[in-house]
């Protein structure tokens, strides 16, 4: 097993595996493959706190134009007609328009992760607009509706970037129109648990609406993964032990059918294989075997194959579980 040692790893702990095993549900393994989540770089605008991608202005990490065609021509002779783009920032991928156009030219749905500052680049103009043209799915980071706690998290002045950039999104017609979903994620502000993903989503409703006259489609809650930038934080601040112990006191078995790594695989900006995008940053490759690239697979081979987990799988399976897609239960 291969597991590169430059980012902060979860301290040793409780084994996920003798979790599963406790309530019958494993070893954990993958369903029929549904989804790519592709990982178009590093490079971001931002340096959230939170960040467990650890993206930044000074990332190199971009994907190229020759591996999106290698990603795609996988895609289409293996029936994958759902893509999630994420980064970074995807939108500040150079190729990124062209990579979104190729995937609707073979029929595709396609999600990206959005950190809505990128809307306010320079050059990106235009980008409300044309991701409403193509109706994109929009999964848009606002780890809270007020200044004080978005700025906390996301550096000074993103509170009040992010709060145009939905106004942008909201008049192309996101949020609006039931063809043009505008997704919401929240995360916590330090080391603890989401709340109740529902209530959450109406206290967001009723402030958005009330003091900026904003819409959105749903509101999703994840939780901080012990990873990169929040692992640091933990340690820094003398967490890291307690927050590892409330993820696993917190594990709850009715999550686990619905584990995005059952149904999804992350491919990282090089092209190569990992069972879910937290283990991509944490370089732990697909199966726990060494490094594939995605066109060195097929789809057919991946059915009923066991999916690589450690420690950090319990901040995916605590209270109401967290997911790319928000709560699991």
């Amino acid at each position: 097993m291969n597991r590169i040692a430059v980012k902060l790893q979860p301290a040793p702990g409780p084994s996920f595996v003798r979790a599963l095993g406790a309530h019958g549900l494993g070893p954990l393994h993958r369903e029929r493959l549904r989804e790519l989540q592709v990982n178009v770089g590093r490079l971001c605008n931002q340096a959230c706190h939170h960040c467990h991608v650890d993206a930044g202005p000074k990332r190199t990490e971009i994907m190229t134009w020759e591996t999106m065609e290698k990603i795609l021509a996988w895609a289409k002779a293996a029936g994958i007609t759902a893509v999630d783009i994420t980064g970074g920032a995807p939108e500040i991928n150079p190729h990124f328009r062209r990579f979104v156009d190729e995937w609707l030219a073979q029929g595709s749905r396609i999600t990206v992760r959005c950190n809505l500052t990128a809307l306010l680049e320079p050059g990106q103009e235009d980008l409300a607009a044309w991701y409403a043209q193509r109706k994109i799915r929009l999964v848009c980071s606002l780890p809270c509706y007020t200044q004080k706690n978005v700025d906390a998290q996301r550096g000074d002045g993103v509170f009040e970037k992010s709060i145009e950039a939905l106004k942008r999104l909201n008049a192309a017609g996101y949020g609006r129109d039931t063809t043009l979903t505008l997704d919401l994620v929240y995360n916590p502000g330090g080391a603890f648990l989401p709340v109740a993903q529902d209530k959450l989503e109406a206290d967001y409703r009723q402030r958005l609406a009330e003091n900026f006259g904003i819409v959105f489609s749903h509101l999703m809650t994840i939780t901080n993964l012990p990873i990169n930038r929040f692992a640091h934080f933990l340690e820094r601040t003398g967490q890291h032990e307690k927050y590892m112990q409330l993820l696993e006191d917190n594990f709850n078995p009715a999550t686990v059918p619905g584990l995005m790594c059952r149904h999804l695989i992350s491919v990282d900006w090089r092209g190569r294989v990992y069972d879910c995008d937290f283990n991509q940053m944490l370089d732990l490759p697909l199966g726990d075997q060494p490094h594939r690239y995605l066109w060195d697979i097929t789809a057919d081979q991946l059915a009923g194959t066991p999916v690589a987990v450690d420690s950090h799988c319990f901040g995916c399976t605590a209270g109401a579980g967290s997911s790319c897609g928000g709560a699991l239960a």
